[in-house]
């Protein structure tokens, strides 16, 4: 997927030249903007409610730039390796690499840019704690997930996941620059989150999966074992998401919120195991509802999680 709308050309093309808007844009898109944006929004929520109220705004501007830099470098290198089937998956076919809008070599060096500056700014002007934590992410994404989990099991993208869990780790650690139990709940948050999200979005895309020899959980289980695990996981996540409560002690704001947006998605989770009964069929079963309402389930808790403690300290 593009970052812009308009469709980028593929070099390969006689007489096909990319404009310079064509370049930056694909350029922009190798970073996986919309990850990015997700992985923000769990890290500055945390950072209001590790500083139990408003943190320092030159401090969060530096955590989101080096953030910022951290994930799109993680998402540079994913690209640049698994190029070979974005180019053959609808969901992905128009990246800049398969475009060929973009060289490997000239991706590597942008992905290589991006980290270095990621820790840098992250070093230098948040702490050196956040700053590790964000390497670790990265390699763990790169090395771990990327390259060895991915094509190889069905549990790809649960222990994958784990990534995308350490935005909470290092806003905790941005404003109080240590770890405690409240960051690392929010962590497995994330955790047990990412299965019913991916699995959702990949119940829509199985095919595309299967043509590439991707082993997701879609693919190799029929529909309606993946919709029970994905009932599974949301259950444990949402009796994760109050444990925070008792944990860190908050205030009555976010509990009622996690209860409340908890139960929404409970809801739709079996909504999604019950259309699976009996049938194999996309357009019955509607996986992307359930997608859709993860990424505003997410979004929703953490900014509870902000709010709770400019409401009730």
């Amino acid at each position: 997927m593009t970052y812009v709308g308009q469709p980028v050309p593929d070099l390969k093309a006689p007489g096909t030249r990319a404009t310079v808007k064509d370049v930056v844009a694909a350029y922009v898109g190798l970073t996986k903007p919309r990850v990015i944006e997700l992985l923000l929004l769990t890290t500055v929520p945390v950072m209001f409610f590790a500083a139990r109220g408003v943190p320092s705004l030159g401090l969060v501007v530096a955590t989101v730039v080096g953030g910022t830099f951290s994930a799109g470098s993680a998402s540079v290198f994913n690209c640049v390796y698994d190029r070979d089937i974005d180019e053959q998956m609808r969901r992905t076919r128009r990246r800049a690499l398969p475009r060929h809008i973009v060289s490997p070599g000239a991706a590597l060096v942008f992905g290589a840019v991006l980290g270095v500056l990621s820790t840098l700014v992250l070093g230098f002007w948040v702490n050196w704690l956040s700053a590790g934590l964000s390497v670790a992410a990265n390699a763990f994404y790169v090395l771990v997930y990327t390259m060895v989990l991915k094509r190889r099991t069905t549990q790809n993208i649960v222990w994958g996941g784990i990534a995308g869990c350490f935005p909470a780790l290092i806003g905790w650690t941005a404003v109080t620059g240590q770890l405690s139990w409240a960051p690392v709940i929010l962590f497995l948050v994330v955790f047990f989150w990412t299965p019913p999200h991916t699995w959702a979005l990949a119940l829509r895309y199985r095919e595309d999966y299967a043509n590439v020899d991707v082993p997701m959980l879609p693919v190799v289980k029929p529909a309606r074992e993946v919709a029970r695990q994905i009932v599974l996981y949301s259950w444990v996540m949402v009796a994760t998401s109050i444990a925070l409560w008792p944990v860190a002690s908050t205030g009555w704001f976010y509990p009622a919120c996690a209860v409340v947006l908890g139960a929404v998605f409970l809801v739709q989770a079996h909504r999604l195991h019950a259309r699976t009964r009996g049938t194999e069929e996309l357009s019955r079963i509607q996986p992307m509802h359930l997608f859709h309402s993860s990424n505003l389930y997410l979004s929703l808790l953490f900014v509870a999680v902000a709010i709770d403690p400019l409401i009730t300290r």
